[in-house]
C-alpha cells in the first residue's frame, strides 16, 4: 500500500463534501494538500483544520467551467514549485434535472462537460507528464452510477464520456506507478446529490480514495466507493486489489 506521507495532493472541490471529508482523511495520514475551490475563502474551514493535523496545505481556486481559469490554477501551482504526486478530481456539477426531459436545452450538455468531462482531463494531462517523468502518480477521476435517466442526460453523458478517456489513457499507463482509475461515490446526500440520498457523505470514505493508495500498477478501472464502507483502508486496498472493476462491466 502506498504510504502518502509527505506526498502533494490535489483535490479539486475540496471546501464541502465528499472532498472536504477526502482532504481530512489524506491529511491524516500525512498528506500535503492543495485545495481547490471556486473561492479560496471556501476553503478557509478545511485549510484551518488540516494545518492543525501538522501537514503543509494551501488553497486555490479556479471556476470548472472556464478553461482559463484552470489553466490559471495549474500554472499557480506550477509557480510555487509543488510537486502534484496525487490527484482527486472530486468537483463535478449536476446541472438540473429535467422531467420534461425531451425539452433538455443543449446548455446542459454545454456545462456538464466542460466541468465533469473537460476540466479533470485538462488537470489529468497537466500533471501526467510529470508524473511519469518521477515514476509516480496517482489521478483519481470521480464518476457517477447514473443509468436510464435522461432527466439527467447533460451530466450522466459528460460522467460517461470521463470514463472512457478515463479507462483509454490510463491503458497506456498499466504496468507503471503511474495509475489513473475511476471511482464513484454513490448517491450521497451531498449538496450535488440533494437531501433524499440514501447515502451520508461518510459513506464513501475510504473507497473514493482506494484507488490512491493501490500499488498494483493496475490503470483505467472505476471502483464503487459503496464497497468499501465501514472497512479500514487496509482492508479496502486489499479488496479492490482483488476485484476486477474494468468500468465497462458496469
Amino acid at each position: 500500500m502506498v504510504d502518502v506521507k509527505g506526498r502533494w495532493v490535489l483535490i479539486t472541490g475540496a471546501s464541502r463534501g465528499i472532498g472536504y471529508l477526502s482532504a481530512k482523511f489524506m491529511a491524516e495520514h500525512g498528506a500535503n494538500l492543495i485545495l481547490h475551490s471556486r473561492d479560496t475563502a471556501h476553503c478557509a474551514k478545511v485549510l484551518a483544520e488540516v494545518k492543525a493535523i501538522g501537514v503543509e496545505a494551501y488553497a486555490v481556486s479556479a471556476e470548472l467551467s472556464e478553461p482559463d481559469s484552470v489553466q490559471q490554477m495549474l500554472a499557480e501551482i506550477d509557480a510555487k514549485g509543488t510537486q502534484v504526486d496525487i490527484v482527486l478530481n472530486n468537483a463535478g456539477l449536476q446541472i438540473a434535472y429535467r422531467t420534461n426531459y425531451l425539452s433538455t436545452p443543449y446548455t446542459d450538455y454545454d456545462i456538464s462537460f466542460r466541468i465533469n468531462t473537460i476540466a479533470p482531463m485538462m488537470i489529468c494531462y497537466h500533471f501526467l507528464p510529470k508524473m511519469a517523468a518521477r515514476g509516480f502518480g496517482r489521478i483519481v477521476n470521480t464518476t457517477s452510477g447514473i443509468d436510464l435517466e435522461p432527466e439527467q442526460a447533460g451530466y450522466s453523458a459528460a460522467k460517461v464520456a470521463l470514463n472512457k478517456v478515463t479507462h483509454d489513457l490510463g491503458k497506456v499507463y498499466d504496468g507503471t506507478d503511474v495509475m489513473l482509475n475511476l471511482t464513484d461515490p454513490g448517491w450521497c446526500s451531498t449538496d450535488l446529490g440533494g437531501p433524499n440520498a440514501p447515502n451520508s457523505p461518510e459513506s464513501a470514505i475510504p473507497g473514493v480514495l482506494v484507488s490512491a493508495f493501490m500499488d498494483d500498477k493496475k490503470s483505467g478501472r472505476i471502483f464503487s466507493a459503496q464497497e468499501f464502507t465501514g472497512l479500514s483502508l487496509e482492508e479496502a486496498v486489499s479488496k479492490a486489489e482483488k476485484q476486477d472493476s474494468d468500468y465497462r462491466q458496469r
